[in-house]
């Protein structure tokens, strides 16, 4: 892998994120010119000249997009309009008009630049309620995606159709890596952005005496810790440019009771956990299928839940709690 990115010029919008800012310094560590994007320039941004420079635009603007493309061999596409559960329930059509305007102009500069590939970073939240477990990639389009994360869903529903299309007129290459539920150090933590597992370790922190989960608990889903996601996009980027889905995850399953108790162990707190079977608890299970991973890049997560809770939870407590 070291190899195949050395000297490769490569643009990372959404470079401040999470899941961005660690991608940007892997690539630095492997030998890439890093083109980090994103609205502001962030805190810290004096490696910059250390293989990694950090560019300001809006993805909004296509003249803005064509600029930071020109010039690059590889292009990851992460930025995205995203939040919490709630916000993503009240914004459907903002979600989706924003995350498409991006992405259309990413894909057009990419293609009229030229550049060698490009990857489109999906979601598992395209998945219908209704689908197998563990889930294989064919039902990506099966049916309506849950309807509490449509404008998010049908934007990357889009973005693999479109990534498709031009790899069918245009014979560009494109890689497509279907995410689960990526947590890891430097995660987003407040509550109008969190996803699961800091959401969890922040109430955990932040509780008195006690914490109250919605649901029974017995809901299930699987997590994909930060450095397993980083190595599964680079693995997509490089190996599989071909306009075909592929899902990144862990294939580790848990339940949500499970999850809080282990989180509370790991925070050393003593607090209690009740569970409100009056609120809702969302979708019963949540896995996806690995196999097609595993063959087409020889992709398998190397963390398991316990230790990359334990190095979150550690990551909090020294820069948060």
């Amino acid at each position: 892998m070291n190899e195949f990115w050395h000297n490769k010029k490569a643009l990372v919008t959404g470079g401040n994120g999470f899941i961005g800012s660690h991608l940007v310094k892997r690539l630095s560590e492997i030998g890439a010119i890093v083109y980090s994007m994103d609205f502001k320039t962030p805190l810290g941004s004096d490696q910059s000249g250390k293989n990694i420079h950090f560019l300001t635009g809006n993805l909004l603007d296509y003249q803005e997009t064509e600029s930071a493309v020109s010039g690059k061999d590889i292009v990851v596409h992460l930025a995205a309009k995203i939040g919490g559960v709630n916000f993503i329930k009240a914004h459907p059509a903002s979600i989706y008009y924003n995350n498409m305007q991006m992405f259309m102009n990413v894909i057009e500069a990419s293609r009229r630049a030229n550049i060698d590939r490009l990857l489109v970073v999906s979601s598992a939240c395209i998945y219908p309620s209704e689908c197998s477990i563990p889930t294989p990639e064919e039902e990506g389009f099966k049916g309506l995606p849950d309807p509490d994360h449509e404008g998010h869903a049908w934007s990357k529903r889009m973005e693999e159709f479109l990534a498709r299309a031009y790899n069918k007129e245009y014979s560009m290459k494109v890689g497509i890596a279907r995410l689960y539920n990526v947590y890891g150090p430097g995660d987003h933590f407040d509550s109008g952005s969190a996803g699961v597992i800091p959401s969890l370790i922040k109430r955990v922190f932040e509780a008195k005496d006690r914490i109250v989960i919605w649901g029974d608990g017995s809901q299930s889903r699987s997590f994909l810790y930060i450095d397993d996601c980083i190595e599964g996009l680079l693995a997509v980027c490089e190996k599989y440019a071909v306009a075909d889905p592929l899902n990144i995850g862990s294939g580790e399953e848990v339940k949500i009771r499970d999850l809080i108790r282990l989180i509370v162990e790991l925070s050393g707190r003593d607090i209690s956990i009740d569970f409100d079977v009056s609120m809702p608890m969302g979708q019963l299970r949540r896995l996806c299928d690995m196999r097609k991973a595993a063959d087409r890049i020889g992709f398998k997560s190397n963390f398991i839940l316990r230790e990359g809770l334990k190095k979150t939870v550690e990551w909090y407590r020294g820069t948060r709690a």
